[in-house]
């Protein structure tokens, strides 16, 4: 939650003043310039930090689970590590790599589908 905050902050803090102040020469209210300028601006930073949060929320919970569970990934890995039970503990490594990608991949078509403005192309134009 923390890395999204941040981000949001800082995606607001680039707003060129001078656009802002168009917009106030135009009569537009605060929540007109955060709804039509500040909100698009922080997106990118938004999916930014929800990328790295979505993977990170994996760590914390296979940890809780590791720590105070009796149920889950985290608690089914410590039974198959005190067991020796390797492929057990790798199956459950590889549970947690696969969903903590799918959610990064899905995270990151959203991203593209609502931000497909920010992004930049990846080859060059040659005219």
């Amino acid at each position: 939650m923390f890395p999204i905050v941040v981000n949001i902050a800082t995606g607001l803090a680039t707003t060129e003043p001078e656009l802002e102040d168009v917009l106030r020469a135009l009569k537009a209210t605060k929540f007109d310039i955060l709804w039509n300028v500040g909100l698009p601006r922080t997106a990118p930073y938004f999916f930014a930090a929800l990328k790295v949060a979505v993977t990170l929320a994996f760590v914390g919970t296979v940890l809780a689970e590791t720590v105070a569970s009796n149920k889950g990934i985290g608690n089914m890995m410590m039974t198959a590590t005190a067991n020796f039970n390797v492929p057990l503990l790798f199956a459950g490594l590889f549970v947690l790599a696969i969903m903590g990608v799918a959610l990064h991949v899905v995270f990151s078509l959203i991203e593209v589908r609502l931000t497909g403005w920010a992004n930049r192309k990846s080859e060059i134009d040659v005219n």
